[in-house]
């Protein structure tokens, strides 16, 4: 990550909240920063989705609208963006009066999809009409409590294996033990991380010791969850690979960045921390 252009991001520093709609508010960031480092399958798939529970804005004649929003940045995006930049962009709409959802959302489309590249995918519900879905652990094996010593506590793609003479299988493996930290606050970033694929079998001790190995790792949630993607793809060949995380939420925002080896429509997913 270039430090020199995340000093001129709003996280990590003080700021007045906006007052007025500002879309100059959005920071982002190119992805190819972090891909650069990374052995990225040639072709691969993905999207960060975006859970934002702070959202409002005014009728024409004053009346505060609140709601809940999901917007899903297709991993393709030249773009990220950062997140206090996002929350503050988002609490520009809350002094500004608008006909109804869809002029907020035709907005927001225009300015998320210059600032990142590519199009957008954005939903808007009022609370009275969400879908409120129930908090539940993610689908799959729990590996966490496996007996296992912890020595690596930065990132160590070493760690991965198969089992000796493993045959292929199709599994889900799940830790809710991921740990990751801000590059410019050291804010630690908590999570939930699916592993499904088909392949030799994988030793799941060395899955986990492999997530926690990450507890002191400076990276943004979508490029962690890139680097894992990737690692597991290159230590344990799988012939079909899908890694989810599912972020603590934080500011009123949670992050859920998900890539996979083939296209995927994944089940929405929402843990007990969000």
């Amino acid at each position: 990550m270039q430090e020199n252009m995340l000093e001129h991001a709003p996280l990590g520093h003080d700021v007045v909240f906006p007052q007025a709609y500002d879309p100059l508010l959005l920071f982002p960031i190119p992805r190819s920063t972090n891909r650069n480092t990374l052995a990225t399958p040639e072709n691969w798939f993905g999207a960060d989705i975006w859970n934002a529970y702070e959202l409002s804005w005014l009728t024409p004649r004053g009346k505060p609208i609140v709601a809940v929003g999901q917007f899903i940045f297709p991993h393709s995006s030249p773009n990220l963006v950062e997140s206090k930049s996002f929350k503050l962009y988002l609490n520009s709409f809350s002094e500004e009066r608008y006909v109804d959802a869809a002029a907020i959302s035709a907005i927001m489309h225009r300015d998320l999809e210059k600032a990142t590249g590519e199009q957008v995918k954005i939903h808007l519900e009022p609370l009275t009409g969400h879908d409120r879905q129930q908090c539940q652990p993610l689908e799959g094996i729990n590996i966490d409590a496996a007996d296992i010593d912890i020595q690596h506590y930065s990132p160590m793609p070493g760690l991965l294996a198969c089992l000796a003479n493993a045959s292929v299988v199709t599994e889900i493996l799940v830790s809710d033990l991921l740990k990751s930290n801000c590059p410019v606050t050291g804010q630690p970033d908590w999570g939930s991380v699916q592993v499904r694929y088909t392949g030799p079998q994988i030793n799941r001790e060395a899955l986990l010791a492999y997530i926690v190995s990450l507890r002191r790792h400076t990276e943004f949630h979508e490029h962690c969850v890139e680097k894992m993607f990737c690692d597991i793809w290159a230590a344990c060949a799988p012939q079909a690979l899908f890694v989810r995380a599912c972020y603590t939420r934080r500011g009123g925002l949670d992050i859920n960045p998900w890539r996979s080896s083939e296209p995927a429509q994944p089940q929405p997913a929402r843990t007990i921390r969000q």
